[in-house]
C-alpha cells in the first residue's frame, strides 16, 4: 500500500511526518509518497524526504495513487472529489467545526481517522495528539506571555532592591495547563491553578502550584478526563472565585475547554478591568469561543492596558518539533492497523480505532464522534 503525506494549506507550518518518521513508515511496509515542499515550513527539505526513502510528487498524483493519507488538518473541500471510495485519511478532524465536510467525506466512502477522538485510555497514551500539541501550547503560551509582560517572572533582590515574583493564574490543568505550570514554575512565576476535575489536584502541586478549588464541581468518570457542564450556581461561584484571583495576577494563562461545545467563558469584562495595566491573558481556548470574554481568535487586544492574545495554534508555531511530536503519534496509531503484508486494515473490533474511526463503509462510527455530533445512526 502506499501513504501519502500532504502538504498543508493555509498558515499550518507543521506537516503530518517528518523524514525522519518517514522512514519508520516504510519499515511498517508502506510506500511512501510526499507532496512536494510539504516540509518546507518544518525546515525538511524534499531531498531529505528521498533519502528516507519517499517519492516526491504533486499533490494530483499524491490523492489518486495513495491508499493512505496523512495530514495534519482536513483537506480543503475541493480535494474530496479527487477521492476515492475506499480511502484512508488520517487527519485531526474537530467534528463540530468541520461537519459539513465530514459529511461529504462519509458520502464520498472515505474512512476518516481523526486522530483527536483518540481515546484517552493507558493503551493509546503514544497515541495522543491532542496531548502532544497540548504540550507545545502550554510551553509556548508561557514563553509568549514572559516576553509580553512588562516585568520579571522571578524575583530578584538586589543592591537595586527587590523584585516580586510575577504572578500567573492558569485556567485548566489538562495537558497545556500542567506544561504552563512547570515551564512557569522554572521561570521563578508564583502560581495558581483552577481546575473542575479534583484529579489533577496532587499533579498542580507536584509542579510546584498552588490548586484553586470551587467546591460541587461536576464530575463523570464516562468523559473520558474531560472536563464537562457545570451548574448554573457552580458557574455563579467560580466566577466569584476566579475574578479575585485574576485581579492579583500578571499573567492569565486560560486553556479550559469542553469537546464539541463552546469553551466556558471564566474570565468576564468586569475581570479583565480589574487587572493592573500591563498583564497579559494567553487564550489557548480562543478557537472554540476563548475563556475571557474579550478574546478574539487569532488576535491581540488591549483593553484597559492588558494584553488580551486569542491563539490556538501554537503548535504551528514551533513545526519542528511538533511535526516530530505528531509524526510519531501517527507511526504509534499505525502500527495497531498495518498488516503482516503492509496493508493498512481499521479493525473496527479495536477500540482504539472504533473510538478514532469517525466514518467509515458511508457510516459513522466513533461512539464520541456520534455524540458530539448527535447523530442517532448506529453500526
Amino acid at each position: 500500500m502506499i501513504a501519502g503525506i500532504l502538504r498543508e494549506t493555509g498558515n499550518e507550518n507543521r506537516v503530518a511526518l517528518l523524514p525522519c518518521e518517514t522512514e519508520a513508515l516504510r519499515k511498517l511496509g508502506l510506500e511512501v509518497m510526499v507532496e512536494e515542499g510539504a516540509g518546507e515550513k518544518a525546515f525538511a527539505s524534499d531531498a531529505q524526504y528521498i533519502s528516507a526513502g519517499a517519492v516526491t510528487a504533486g499533490r494530483k498524483e499524491i490523492l489518486s495513487k495513495s491508499d493512505l493519507l496523512l495530514t495534519v488538518n482536513p483537506p480543503p473541500g475541493d480535494d474530496i472529489s479527487s477521492f476515492r471510495e475506499g480511502q484512508i485519511l488520517l487527519t485531526v478532524l474537530d467534528p463540530v467545526e468541520n461537519r459539513e465536510w465530514l459529511e461529504r467525506a462519509r458520502l464520498r466512502g472515505i474512512t476518516v481517522l481523526a486522530l483527536d477522538l483518540v481515546p484517552r485510555i493507558t493503551r493509546a497514551q503514544s497515541m495522543d495528539i491532542l496531548s502532544s500539541m497540548a504540550t507545545v501550547s502550554g510551553y509556548k503560551a508561557v514563553l509568549e506571555a514572559a516576553s509580553r509582560l512588562p516585568r520579571f517572572f522571578p524575583m530578584f533582590m538586589s543592591a537595586a532592591g527587590t523584585i516580586k515574583p510575577a504572578r500567573m493564574l492558569i485556567l485548566g490543568a489538562g495537558v497545556a495547563g500542567l506544561q504552563a505550570v512547570a515551564v512557569a514554575r522554572k521561570l521563578g512565576a508564583v502560581v495558581e491553578v483552577f481546575d473542575v476535575r479534583s484529579a489533577v489536584k496532587e499533579e498542580v502541586k507536584s509542579l510546584g502550584g498552588k490548586f484553586v478549588e470551587v467546591e460541587g464541581a461536576v464530575e463523570d468518570a464516562a468523559a473520558g478526563g474531560y472536563a464537562v457542564e457545570q451548574t448554573e450556581d457552580f458557574k455563579r461561584r467560580q466566577q466569584e472565585l476566579i475574578q479575585q484571583r485574576a485581579a492579583a495576577s500578571d499573567v492569565i494563562i486560560a486553556t479550559a475547554q469542553i469537546p464539541g461545545k463552546r469553551a466556558p467563558v471564566l474570565v468576564l469584562k468586569e475581570t479583565v478591568s480589574k487587572m493592573k495595566p500591563g498583564s497579559v491573558i494567553i487564550d489557548l481556548a480562543a478557537s472554540s469561543g476563548g475563556n475571557c470574554e474579550l478574546t478574539q481568535n487569532g488576535k491581540t487586544v488591549v483593553v484597559n492596558g492588558v494584553s488580551i492574545i486569542g491563539k490556538s495554534d501554537y503548535p504551528s508555531a514551533m513545526p519542528a518539533d511538533a511535526s516530530k511530536m505528531f509524526g510519531n503519534n501517527i507511526i504509534n496509531l499505525l502500527k495497531i492497523m498495518v498488516d503482516k503484508q503492509g496493508s493498512v486494515v481499521p479493525d473496527m473490533s479495536d477500540e482504539i480505532i472504533k473510538g478514532t474511526t469517525a466514518v467509515h463503509g458511508k457510516e459513522y462510527v466513533s461512539p464520541r464522534a456520534k455524540q458530539i455530533l448527535e447523530i442517532k445512526q448506529t453500526v
